[in-house]
């Protein structure tokens, strides 16, 4: 069995068959830097040749899921735009390895996810999401087009119409509103998470792995023909308004809201 790799930003751990990826970054709620904008990347392609696991799970430490894009990226990428065009080549990376593993990905909600934590969590197989958590794409309030997968997998889970009212509001949507809607699978008690997430993944390890892994693979071809239509011009226009004043002056104002709740 191979040795799992070790991370900055990551944890990841086998329980059995089952694989852990856990973003690690509790003091930011999750949040996507940089570093872990790569190394998840890499996480995922490690996960989908692992030969000591069939499944993979995906959390958050802490209290979040993962609250999305990074402030203080965000600032570099408005002081350099060529960080920007770093961010979205590993966006793009990022939901076609996702899209790509055959192994059931089942994702464990136990907090908020939000943006690019809620892209990543609709495009698990299946969603399991604490009663307390909440979960949304508000690009649109930092002034931002959600070009990074939101315009992606949000209409397919909800139809045209609701999803754009959630993406052109970026209201967060609590748990159980969520499952009613068809956007994760379980809104569950939060102290039964690991309890449902475990039985579940026993289910699956008990059925059969290649029937499993290839029916995923034939259902996720049309969504990775979505992608592959909606990713570039969706990150095209996101970058169009990352060098906007209303993301600039969005992003100072949420620099300004958290310096003021810390005073």
């Amino acid at each position: 069995m191979s040795e799992l790799p070790s991370y900055r930003t990551l944890l990841m751990e086998r329980r059995g068959r089952v694989l852990q990826i856990a973003f690690n970054r509790p003091d930011v709620l999750n949040a996507f830097g940089k570093v872990m904008h790569v190394e998840f990347i890499e996480a995922l392609h490690f996960a989908a040749s692992d030969p000591g696991s069939d499944v993979v799970v995906l959390t958050g430490a802490g209290r979040a899921f993962s609250a999305g894009g990074d402030l203080a990226r965000m600032e570099e990428c408005i002081a350099d735009p060529r960080e920007f065009e770093r961010e979205a080549a590993d966006a793009k990376r990022l939901i076609f390895a996702l899209l790509d593993i055959e192994k059931p990905v089942v994702a464990r909600v136990n907090g908020h996810a939000v943006g690019l934590g809620a892209t990543i969590a609709l495009l698990c197989d299946v969603i399991f999401a604490a009663e307390t958590a909440k979960i949304g794409d508000p690009h649109v309030k930092v002034g931002l087009v959600a070009g990074d997968g939101g315009a992606i997998v949000w209409p397919q889970l909800l139809g045209f119409a609701r999803a754009k009212e959630y993406l052109m509001t970026g209201e967060l949507i609590p748990a159980p509103k969520a499952a009613e809607m068809g956007l994760v699978n379980h809104a569950v008690p939060d102290a039964e998470l690991d309890a449902r997430v475990e039985a579940f993944c026993r289910k699956l390890l008990d059925g059969s792995t290649m029937a499993i892994r290839w029916t995923k693979t034939t259902v996720n071809i049309e969504l990775k023909r979505i992608a592959h239509a909606l990713m570039d011009p969706g990150i095209a226009y996101e970058s169009l308004t990352q060098r906007s004043e209303d993301h600039r002056n969005a992003v100072k104002a949420m620099k300004d809201r958290i310096a003021g709740r810390r005073a």
